[in-house]
Parts: C-alpha cells; sequence; structure tokens
C-alpha cells in the first residue's frame, strides 16, 4: 500500500523518548520540567477509547513529566469543535485530523504544525510517501496518519443469500436487482444513517465518483468548478435511484453509527441487506452485533459502475485519519505522533478498531476477513479520492452535504446540489 497515493488538495496543487525526536532539544520536559498537553480524539466508547487511553499511558510512562489530558468527542461534533478552537485560538495540543481541504483551511489560519522534518526516519520508512498527501499542503506535512479507510458497500452475505442474491452488483442495473431482491426477502436494502448529513451525501460522491474523469476529480479542489455535466449526472442518478426507495424507513432521522436503531445497528442486527460507508464499518458494526463481535457474515464489494460514466469503474473513494499538532503546541507533540505511528502502536490500532493501519509493517494485523477485499481494491484502485465534503473543506463540504440531503428529503433537485455548491465556493 505504499505506492498508493490518495488525490488530495495538496496532490493536486516508533519513538518513544522525547529525546529520539527531532525538536525535542529545549522543551520543558526534556530539561526535567513539567508539560501538559491536551488531546481530543473521536473515540468515545469500547475498545477505541481504551486503545488511547493505553497509548497515552505507555507514552506518559517513557516520558517522565509529560501529561497528556484526554478528551474524546463524539465523532459528529469534532469538525465543529475544531473550527470553534480555530476561531477563538485556544486550540487542542494534539487533535484529530481528516486531511484534504479541512486540514488546509486550519493551516491557512496558522494553527497547524508543519510536521516537515519532524517525523522519524523510521516512520517515514514504513509508511512511504503516498499515505502523508492527504495530510500534505503545499509540499508540507501537516498530520501523522493512523489509518486508510476506502469506502464501498458492506453487506451481508447470508441475506443476500437467503433472497437469493448470486454474487455483488458490479452495476448500477444489478444493484437495483439486489435492492428488489432484499426487500422482496422482508428486509430493508439499505441502511442509510441520513440524520448526520454526510451518510446520505456518500451516495452522491461515490456517483460522481463514477460520473466524472479522473482530471475532473482531481482538479475540482483548486478549480472549484462545478460546469462539467457529470456534476449534475451524479445528482440525477441519486435522484433516480432513491426514487426506487432502497433505503430503510425513516432513513433521514437515522443515526449512523450510534446504537442498535443506527445503519450500521440495522446490518449489525440482520435488519438491512447494505450499507454505504468508510473502511471503519467494519469495526463499528463488530461493536453493535448482540454478542459484541465481529459480524461473521459481513462482506464488501466495490461501489457499481455507472453506465457511461467517465470514472473508473476501480476507483475509490476513501479517507486518511490522522492527528496533528496545535502550532503553538510542545515539541512533545511530534514525539507522542511519532509514537503512536510506531508499527508496535499501529498493529493495536488495527486490533481496536478493525481497521487498515497506515503503517505497512502492522498490515499483518489486519485479521478480520470483511477488511481483506478493501485492502485488495484499494492496492488496484487505478487511483483514490479523498471524500468530497473533506476535499472541499468545511464550508463547501457542508453545504453540498446538506443539498444532498435536502434533495432526498423531497426539498430539492440534482440542479440545487450544483447551484449550492457553486455559490458556496464563490462565497469561499
Amino acid at each position: 500500500m505504499k505506492s498508493r497515493t490518495v488525490l488530495t488538495l495538496a496532490a493536486m496543487a516508533g519513538v518513544a523518548a522525547l529525546v529520539g525526536c527531532s525538536g525535542a532539544q529545549g522543551d520543558p520536559a526534556a530539561s526535567g520540567g513539567e508539560v501538559t498537553m491536551t488531546f481530543w480524539h473521536n473515540s468515545t466508547t469500547g475498545d477505541g477509547k481504551a486503545y488511547w487511553e493505553d497509548r497515552v499511558a505507555a507514552f506518559e510512562a517513557a516520558n517522565e513529566g509529560v501529561t497528556i489530558e484526554i478528551q474524546s468527542i463524539q465523532n459528529e461534533d469534532m469538525d465543529g469543535r475544531l473550527q470553534t478552537a480555530v476561531n477563538s485560538g485556544d486550540m487542542p495540543d494534539i487533535f484529530m485530523a481528516r486531511g484534504g481541504g479541512k486540514l488546509a483551511d486550519i493551516v491557512s489560519a496558522g494553527a497547524v504544525r508543519d510536521l516537515t522534518g519532524l517525523i522519524s526516519d523510521e516512520v517515514m520508512s514504513d509508511y512511504g510517501d503516498g499515505v502523508f498527501s492527504a495530510f500534505t499542503v503545499e509540499d508540507a506535512i501537516y498530520g501523522m496518519p493512523v489509518a486508510v479507510l476506502p469506502g464501498g458497500i458492506f453487506y451481508s452475505q447470508d441475506l443476500f443469500a437467503d433472497a437469493g442474491i448470486d454474487g455483488t452488483p458490479a452495476t448500477m442495473e444489478e444493484m437495483g436487482e439486489a435492492v428488489s431482491a432484499l426487500e422482496e426477502s422482508g428486509v430493508e436494502p439499505i441502511a442509510l444513517g441520513g440524520m448526520a448529513a454526510w451518510p446520505a451525501a456518500h451516495w452522491y460522491y461515490f456517483f460522481a465518483l463514477r460520473e466524472c474523469s479522473q482530471e475532473v476529480m482531481e482538479s475540482i479542489a483548486t478549480t472549484l468548478d462545478f460546469t462539467d455535466a457529470c456534476w449534475l449526472a451524479a445528482g440525477e442518478d441519486l435522484a433516480e435511484f432513491a426514487a426506487t426507495e432502497p433505503f430503510n424507513e425513516g432513513f433521514l432521522t437515522t443515526a449512523a453509527q450510534e446504537g442498535a436503531g443506527s445503519s450500521a445497528g440495522l446490518i449489525a442486527n440482520h435488519q438491512a441487506g447494505m450499507e454505504l460507508m468508510g473502511g471503519w464499518n467494519v469495526g463499528v458494526i463488530g461493536g453493535l452485533t448482540p454478542d459484541g463481535e465481529p459480524l461473521a457474515d459481513l462482506g464488501w464489494f466495490p461501489f457499481p459502475e455507472v453506465e457511461g460514466g467517465a470514472g473508473s469503474p476501480s476507483a475509490m473513494m476513501g479517507g486518511v485519519d490522522g492527528y496533528s499538532c496545535a502550532n503553538e503546541a510542545p515539541t512533545a507533540c511530534e514525539a507522542f505522533l511519532n509514537f503512536i505511528a510506531s508499527p508496535e502502536s499501529q498493529a493495536a490500532y488495527a486490533e481496536a478498531f478493525d481497521t487498515i493501519p497506515a503503517s505497512s509493517e502492522a498490515q499483518s494485523a489486519v485479521e478480520d476477513p470483511a477488511l481483506q477485499p478493501l485492502v485488495e481494491a484499494y492496492e488496484s484502485a487505478d487511483y483514490v479520492v479523498v471524500w468530497l465534503d473533506t476535499l472541499l473543506g468545511q464550508n463547501i463540504g457542508n453545504s453540498l452535504n446538506t443539498a444532498v440531503v435536502e434533495m432526498l428529503a423531497g426539498n430539492g433537485t440534482p440542479q440545487g446540489i450544483v447551484d449550492t455548491v457553486t455559490t458556496a465556493a464563490q462565497r469561499g
């Protein structure tokens, strides 16, 4: 996976001791003083929360005088909290970063530390250059990746078999047939947690990925030009598909990842056949099954091909989760980022979150069979694009997400989506 480059705004325009990290000179902890750092992450429960508590405790034990105060923040609240912190100038020292335009916005505000030259040689060699592209702005690195999270369709192999579905849909015509078969079998065809907006908008993103050429996708973050017909076609594709009523009843008020009634919970409890989501979904679904164990029949397949679309059928969309340091953070911050990027920490991350770690050395820790096809598809993809809302930045991205939900709710149109993002881009 070292060779795969994620197309981002930037692409388009195991050190535990502080003394082992370049830049540690002058830090109070390096000379026996006390350092306290605040740390924001988005794992509020379970193994993920426990993972961060363990890693922080291990780092503190190896670095006398360093204290890290953890604050776990609900995933859907993270972007808003960060924006407030940027505006107020009261940044957490260590914080979750999603890369792309969202990170570039914070960089432009002068709130993020340039990590170029502060990442250990061992980590750079292990990770390779490609995975850092999501956190690179104007040739400088501003974040440490921890997980590679490509998206696609997660599905119940048992429910597919019960519905008489042979194989997995490769085209949207076949997807429609699968939806009909699942509905006839008595389950919700597709789970969708539309309450948070972004899961619903994922459907527009993937239709755009199939409709738009690689050139258009590569350039959109810098041109912000939505006049190409593919952007409207993506909305029309989604409107046509949504008209077949493939989503669970009440999808616009359904949560994505919290509780048995969420979209992930519907999959975990065999109440829905499939869900479009990112690679983190394996762990989320596993935490919502009746026994709290991974869903044994969980499978995955790529978003189907759209007839006549200019995008490659093998192109993927997804994210790279990572962590950044505030510009004014102690130098202990980059030492912590190097620590969590070590193969040991990354292997533990893969196990705790049931996901694909950014470290190539730690990828042998990926044991869940549901993740194997993601790894294979990611490695063979013609190109990979970051989630559109991440790529475009918070203001434009949020406008896009809202416009998609409005259309699905019957209050908007495909042209309205294009008009909304065009207006948001003009506002800057």
